[in-house]
C-alpha cells in the first residue's frame, strides 16, 4: 500500500450532531470497474419503523464530507413518513478509501454511478449536491434521466425525481479563470501548500459560515483530513477545477451543463438553494442556474456564506420544498413562469402600465399639459408634458434597446422620483426589461443587499448610485443619468430610421421587482408580472381618486410612478425623498398649487411634519391645501389624532389610510370618518376590503402561531390573509418564504372568491368585526405569549398612550415564556434626557389604564423607528434593550 493508499473507516464517536446509527462501509465497483469501500451516511437503519416516500442521494463537495448533511439526515429521521438520506464520502474523501487515484469529473459521476447500483437504491430519488458535489450530482442526474425506465449498476431501479443543488455550477466559460478566491489557491505553488501540506484551504473554508461553527464542528469537519495523505484528494479536487479550453475535465464540465439542460427539458423539479455571501460561486453561478433552469425553485438564504446546509433553516426549506414539489407537484407554493401561468387568467387582456401614456401623448387637447411636474428646493419647477414625456419614454425603450438592454433582464433604477424615472420605467417595461425598485432610504447596506440579491443586469442611476455599485462591486453594467439625453437622442435617431419596438411583453411576463421596507427583517423583493402591475395601479387609482385631470401630489417615490398609468398629472415635492419627514408644510403648498392638484399622497412621517411645519404657511398656501379633497398616507398606522388636525388644515379632505404592503396594496380603505364612527377598539381599524379583494384571518393558537385554516367569523384573532388578483406574483429567489406565504386552506366559499395561489398572509395580526372592518392588532413577531394568555401589542399601546404624560408607546415581554413580564417603553410628552423609570403614579396610571400587570414601565427620549416610513417601531430592538435595562446591564442608548 503506497502512502496514498489508506482504507475506508467509520468515524470516530462524538461529532456533534453525528449519529453513529448512520455510518455504513458500502463495498462498490469504481469507474475501471476495480471494488472501492465507500463510507456511507445512511439513515434508512434509524428510520424509527416509519415508511420512506424516498431517497435523497447527497454529494459533499470540497473540502467536506457527508458531514455536511447532518442537519438534513436528522430532520427528514424525525418526520414519520420521510426520506431516507443516503450522503456520500466521495473516494479520496472523508472517511472513504483513498486510493492513490487521480479522480477527474467524468470518473467521480461514474463511482457514484457504481455506487448507486450497489446500494441497490430503488424508488424516487432526489440527487442532492453542494460545491463540486453539485456537478457530480447533476451529472449523475442526466446520466439517470437518459436510463430512465431502464436497471442500473447493481440491479437498483431508480425513479429520478428531483434535483436540489446548493452553491455549485451548472457550467464556467472555457475563456474564463479559476473564480472567485480559487485562483490564488490555484497560483503556481500555491494549491498543494494550502491543500494538501497544510490545512489553510480546510481551515479558510469552515471560516466561511455565519453564524460561525462551533469548535466542535469544525474539528469534526477535519477529522478525516489530519495528515498530509488523507488530505491529497483535497489537492486533487482543487486541480481539477476545469479551468481553460484544455483541462482534461473540460469536456466532462460541458456534458454536465449540456446534462441540466436536458432535465430542464423534461422539467425534473429543481431546487436551486444559495448563499449570497460565497466567495467562490458568486452572482455569475446562480444567474446561469436561473437562466439553463427557468422552471427552478431558488432560495437565498440571506447570511449564508459557501457552506449552505449549515444555515440553520436548509433541512427545513428543503424538506418543506420536497413536500410540495415532489411529492404533491400539483401544490400551488412557488413562484409561476410565464409557461407555468393559467390560460383563463382574468387579468390577461389588463391594459399595460403605459398604455394611458401612449393615450395622453397623442391627444392633441392633452398633449401640451403638464404629464410629471417636479418641484425645487429654490422654489423652481420643471414640468414634462404628457407628448414630450411619451416621446423620451419611447426613444428611451429604443435607445436601451440599442445598448444593449434585452427583454427579462433586470434594471435597477437608482433615479430620484421625477420625469427621468418615470420616463425610464416605463421605457424598459415597454421593451420587456424588468425594473427593479429598491428605496433609497433602505440604506446602503440595504440598497446593497437588494441589488446584487437581485442579480441585476443594468444599473441605471445618478453619480452618487454609480460610485456606490463600482464600490461595492454591484452585478451589471451601468448608464448613468446623466447619459439619458444620449440614450434618448440614440433612440430618437433609430425610430427615425425604422426601427420597431419589440412586441409588447406578455401580460403574466414579470415586470417588476418592487423591494419591502426592511421594517420587519431584511428587505425581500416582491415580484410583480405586467398584468399585477396595472392591477395594482388600477386598484391605488381608485383609492387615491385619481385619473385623467385629477393630478396628484405624491411624496413617496413609487407612488409618484403610477400617475401616468392613470393619465393623471404627478407633482413631486420639494423634499429629500429618502426622507419622508423632510417634507414640510409650505413644500406640499407648493406642490399642489403647481398643479391645481386636489389628491395627495404622504407617509405617516410626512404628515408628522407637515404637521409641525404648518405654522410657517403663507396665506396663499394654506388656499392651497384648502382645496385639497383626498388625502392618503400609508406605509404605516396614523393616530386618530393626527388625522384630525389634517382636517383642520386640509378642511375639504378625509383623509384616508389605506392598508396594504409592497405585496398587496392596497388591501383595505378607510377615512377618518369611517374611524371615527368605527369607534375605540382593540387594535387600529384599517376600513374594509376594497373591491376584488378578500380578507380572512387564520386564528392563533394557545402559542401565538397562526394556523392555516381561515375564517371570517368576527372577533377571532388571527394572522390577517389578503386575497386577490393584484397580489405580489411571488417573492424572488426566497422559494420558502413565498411558500409561507401561501400556505392557507381557505374555506369553499372564500375559495371561490379567490383563485389558488393569490393569498397573501400579511405577517399582522388582528380580526374583522360584525361590519367586516378589519383592525389591525400588531405584527405576528411581535405578539407576546405567556404562560398563560397570548396578548397582541397595538391596544395595549393605545392605552397606554390615552394617559396622560405618555406621548407613544411600546409593549414588549422580556424573559422565558413561564416567567414573562410585560413592559412598556415609551417616549414622554415632556421630553427626557436617558431612559428613566417612571415614577409611581404614572407607572400605576399605565398600569391601570391598559389592565395588564406591567413590571415596568420605562421612559425613553425616543423609540426607534423603521428605516423607510420612520414611523414603525421596532418592537425588536426594543424588547432586546429592555431586557438589558431589566437585567441591570449597560443597554445605551434606544434610539
Amino acid at each position: 500500500m503506497s502512502t496514498l493508499e489508506l482504507p475506508a473507516v467509520i468515524p470516530p464517536a462524538g461529532l456533534p450532531g453525528w449519529d453513529a446509527l448512520w455510518s455504513r462501509l458500502v463495498q462498490a465497483p469504481d469507474h475501471s470497474g476495480t471494488t472501492r469501500t465507500w463510507h456511507v451516511l445512511d439513515t434508512a437503519p434509524d428510520a424509527s419503523g416509519g415508511d420512506v416516500v424516498g431517497t435523497l442521494l447527497c454529494v459533499h463537495g470540497n473540502p467536506t464530507w457527508s458531514y455536511l448533511w447532518r442537519g438534513l439526515a436528522a430532520a427528514a429521521s424525525a418526520v414519520h413518513l420521510g426520506w431516507r438520506v443516503v450522503a456520500v464520502d466521495q473516494l479520496e474523501m472523508g472517511f472513504s478509501e483513498r486510493t492513490g487515484t487521480t479522480r477527474r469529473l467524468a470518473e467521480r459521476i461514474e463511482d457514484l454511478a457504481g455506487l448507486v447500483g450497489a446500494l441497490e437504491l430503488s424508488g424516487p430519488v432526489v440527487a442532492v449536491g453542494h460545491d463540486w458535489g453539485g456537478i457530480v450530482a447533476s451529472g449523475w442526474a442526466a446520466a439517470e434521466l437518459g436510463r430512465r425506465g431502464g436497471r442500473h449498476g447493481g440491479g437498483s431501479r431508480v425513479e429520478l425525481a428531483g434535483l436540489v443543488v446548493a452553491n455549485t455550477a451548472a457550467s464556467w466559460p472555457a475563456e474564463a479563470g479559476a473564480p472567485g478566491v480559487l485562483k490564488a489557491v490555484l497560483a503556481p505553488g500555491v494549491r498543494s501548500l494550502a491543500t494538501r501540506r497544510s490545512e489553510a484551504f480546510l481551515r479558510t473554508t469552515l471560516a466561511l459560515p455565519r453564524p460561525a461553527l462551533s469548535p466542535a464542528v469544525k474539528a469534526a469537519y477535519r477529522s478525516p483530513y489530519g495528515t498530509a495523505a488523507e488530505r491529497a484528494g483535497i489537492d486533487a479536487f482543487v486541480a481539477d477545477v476545469p479551468v481553460g479550453p484544455d483541462h482534461p475535465s473540460r469536456p466532462a464540465l460541458e456534458d454536465v451543463s449540456a446534462g441540466v439542460a436536458r432535465l430542464a427539458a423534461a422539467r425534473v423539479p429543481t431546487l436551486v438553494t444559495w448563499g449570497p455571501r460565497d466567495p467562490v460561486f458568486t452572482q455569475w453561478f446562480l444567474r446561469d442556474w436561473r437562466e439553463r433552469v427557468p422552471h427552478a425553485d431558488v432560495h437565498r438564504f440571506a447570511t449564508a456564506s459557501h457552506l449552505t446546509p449549515e444555515d440553520p433553516a436548509f433541512a427545513r426549506v428543503v424538506l418543506r420544498w420536497l413536500d410540495q414539489r415532489v411529492l404533491t407537484p400539483g401544490a400551488d407554493s412557488g413562484p409561476g413562469t410565464p409557461q407555468e401561468a393559467p390560460q383563463d387568467a382574468p387579468a390577461g387582456q389588463e391594459p399595460r402600465l403605459w398604455a394611458a401614456l401612449e393615450e395622453r401623448s397623442g391627444e392633441a387637447s392633452v398633449a401640451g399639459s403638464p404629464a410629471v411636474v417636479e418641484m425645487r428646493p429654490d422654489g423652481t419647477s420643471r414640468a414634462v408634458s404628457w407628448e414630450l414625456l411619451g416621446r423620451r419614454t419611447r426613444e428611451l425603450a429604443a435607445g436601451f434597446a440599442a445598448r444593449g438592454v434585452r427583454p427579462g433582464q433586470r434594471v435597477s433604477l437608482l433615479v430620484p422620483p421625477g420625469a427621468d424615472l418615470t420616463a425610464s420605467l416605463y421605457a424598459l417595461l415597454r421593451i420587456g426589461a424588468v425594473a427593479v425598485v429598491a428605496d433609497a432610504g433602505l440604506g446602503v447596506r440595504g440598497l446593497s443587499r437588494a441589488v446584487t440579491g437581485a442579480g441585476v443586469d443594468w444599473v441605471v442611476g445618478v453619480p452618487k448610485a454609480l460610485l456606490a455599485a463600482r464600490a461595492l462591486r454591484w452585478p451589471g453594467q451601468r448608464i448613468a443619468v446623466a447619459e439619458l439625453p444620449q440614450v434618448a437622442q440614440a433612440g430618437a435617431h433609430r425610430l427615425a430610421a425604422g426601427f420597431t419596438l419589440p412586441a409588447e411583453p406578455a401580460a403574466q411576463a414579470q415586470a417588476a421587482v418592487l423591494f419591502t421596507s426592511g421594517s420587519t427583517g431584511p428587505a425581500k423583493g416582491v415580484v410583480y408580472t405586467h398584468a399585477q402591475l396595472s392591477q395594482l395601479a388600477r386598484a391605488m387609482g381608485a383609492v387615491i381618486r385619481i385619473g385623467p385631470g385629477q393630478p396628484l401630489v405624491s411624496a413617496f417615490a413609487p407612488f409618484a410612478l403610477f400617475g401616468p398609468a392613470l393619465g393623471a398629472t404627478c407633482v413631486v415635492p420639494a423634499m429629500d425623498v429618502t426622507r419622508p419627514a423632510t417634507l414640510t408644510a409650505a413644500a406640499l403648498a407648493d406642490a399642489v398649487a403647481a398643479a391645481g392638484a386636489t389628491s395627495a399622497f404622504l407617509s405617516p412621517a410626512a404628515v408628522v411634519n407637515v404637521l409641525a411645519t404648518a405654522g410657517a404657511l403663507d396665506d396663499a398656501q394654506r388656499q392651497a391645501l384648502g382645496r385639497v379633497s383626498t388625502l392618503l398616507s400609508a406605509g404605516a398606522p396614523v393616530p386618530t389624532a393626527l388625522l384630525q388636525r389634517v382636517r383642520e388644515l386640509m378642511p375639504l379632505a378625509d383623509p384616508r389610510t389605506p392598508y396594504g404592503a409592497t405585496e398587496v396594496l392596497p388591501a383595505t380603505d378607510v377615512g377618518l370618518s369611517d374611524i371615527l364612527e368605527a369607534g375605540a377598539g382593540e387594535g387600529i381599524c384599517v376600513g374594509r376590503p376594497i373591491e376584488g379583494v378578500t380578507v380572512a384571518v387564520a386564528p392563533l393558537d394557545a402559542d401565538g402561531a397562526a394556523g392555516t385554516d381561515l375564517v371570517t367569523t368576527p372577533g377571532v384573532v388571527g394572522e390577517v390573509v389578503v386575497g386577490g388578483e393584484h397580489v405580489k406574483d411571488h417573492y424572488d429567489q426566497l422559494w420558502a418564504t413565498h411558500a409561507a406565504s401561501v400556505d392557507v386552506r381557505p374555506s369553499p366559499t372564500l375559495l371561490g372568491a379567490v383563485r389558488p395561489g393569490r393569498w397573501h398572509r400579511t405577517g399582522d395580526v388582528g380580526h374583522l368585526d360584525e361590519r367586516g372592518r378589519v383592525w389591525v392588532e400588531g405584527r405576528l413577531a411581535h405578539v407576546v405569549v405567556t404562560a398563560d394568555e397570548v396578548v397582541t401589542p397595538v391596544g395595549v399601546e393605545q392605552r397606554a398612550e390615552q394617559v396622560p404624560g405618555i406621548a407613544r408607546a411600546a409593549f414588549v415581554g422580556i424573559g422565558p415564556r413561564a416567567a414573562r413580564q410585560l413592559v412598556v417603553v415609551a417616549e414622554a410628552t415632556a421630553p427626557v434626557r436617558r431612559t428613566t423609570v417612571a415614577d409611581p403614579v404614572l407607572s400605576q396610571a399605565v398600569r391601570e389604564a391598559t389592565g395588564r400587570n406591567l413590571a415596568a414601565v420605562l421612559l425613553v427620549p425616543a423609540l426607534p423607528t423603521d428605516v423607510r416610513h420612520n414611523s414603525k417601531i421596532d418592537r425588536a430592538r426594543v424588547t432586546a434593550w429592555a431586557e438589558r435595562v431589566l437585567a441591570g446591564e449597560r443597554a445605551g442608548r434606544l434610539a
